[in-house]
């Protein structure tokens, strides 16, 4: 099935892979991140009901799985450091974020800062990990998400220590509200960070310090940007997950639209129950719930869906 226009065109595999072992995954959430390993092609995901990191080959095969102390591996970031891969881990339920080996040995984990707003009982519920990597000219700063509590993002040094939040309160695009998914932008001269700030229905940028850039979507006086949730990115494309909109979107380095993949407006409002909807209701070539993305050296889209037993789709560039 072929979806997209006619400068961005892609086929829907639907179901690529399906999630091995514990029956409960068909009747449970999956609420997962997904990430595309450059060394090797695989694809890494998670299994919620066991729970277990997945890794799959180009073809689908499943040639790896491990436990992760995680409840969810909501959130999931690979990155690269000399020859060696690593993952980042946001687990929403039990407010964690971790470092592993994409073997699964731990390495390091990032606390919840002690500020003020969580002493006065604030929720802490990370959703994402942004890292601006050394290997990219980076120093290795760590920025964690805080989509699901209290809508901040934190900003850490290479080794962990604890810097700044920022809020949006400062910026033009104002408070944040569920920043969602957030993604380190080394496609321009300067490295920036883009914020899928979902409730407002927008994406801002920051530098990579934290200050203010910009902002656009349904949130800054558009109208073409519905509910960003995640990035990914290949060439000079942005490549959005849209989780109410459920499409994909694609921009260009200007931040502008370029193509919508999958779309099914209006999925949110007229299915019941939804995200977790019945697999009897899913429309191949159609999303339901877009919420993990990643994608590959060949611009191939892999996404994973939130939704009861989860889907993940494959869309291959033509």
């Amino acid at each position: 099935m072929q979806i997209g226009n006619s400068s961005h065109n892609y086929f829907w595999h639907e179901k690529w892979v399906e999630a091995p072992g514990a029956d409960s995954v068909k009747d449970g959430w999956a609420h997962h991140g997904i990430v595309v390993s450059p060394k090797t092609g695989n694809v890494i995901t998670f299994h919620q009901a066991e729970p277990k990191v997945l890794t799959f080959n180009e073809d689908g095969e499943l040639v790896n799985s491990w436990e992760v102390n995680v409840e969810n591996a909501h959130g999931m970031t690979l990155v690269q450091e000399g020859n060696d891969e690593f993952l980042w881990l946001a687990d929403n339920l039990s407010a964690q974020v971790v470092k592993v080996s994409v073997d699964g040995e731990a390495v390091m984990s990032i606390a919840r800062p002690d500020i003020e707003r969580y002493n006065a009982g604030g929720k802490y519920s990370p959703t994402d990990v942004a890292i601006n990597e050394e290997r990219n000219g980076g120093d290795g700063t760590i920025i964690v998400a805080d989509g699901y509590g209290s809508s901040l993002v934190h900003f850490y040094s290479k080794s962990g220590e604890y810097v700044m939040t920022i809020d949006g309160s400062y910026g033009e695009g104002g408070r944040f509200a569920t920043p969602h998914g957030i993604w380190v932008d080394t496609r321009k001269s300067e490295t920036e960070l883009y914020i899928a700030d979902r409730s407002n229905g927008q994406i801002q940028v920051y530098s990579i310090r934290g200050q203010f850039l910009r902002a656009f979507g349904a949130g800054a006086g558009a109208d073409w940007l519905h509910s960003p949730s995640g990035f990914a990115a290949w060439g000079d494309l942005l490549i959005v997950a849209e989780l109410r909109g459920s499409r994909i979107t694609l921009l260009d380095l200007e931040d502008e639209p370029v193509a919508y993949l999958g779309e099914n407006t209006g999925a949110f409002k007229f299915n019941e129950g939804w995200p977790n909807v019945p697999h009897s209701t899913l429309v191949p070539g159609k999303f339901n719930s877009p919420h993990g993305i990643a994608s590959d050296g060949e611009g191939n889209i892999f996404v994973a869906e939130w939704l009861i037993g989860g889907r993940i789709n494959k869309l291959t560039r033509s």
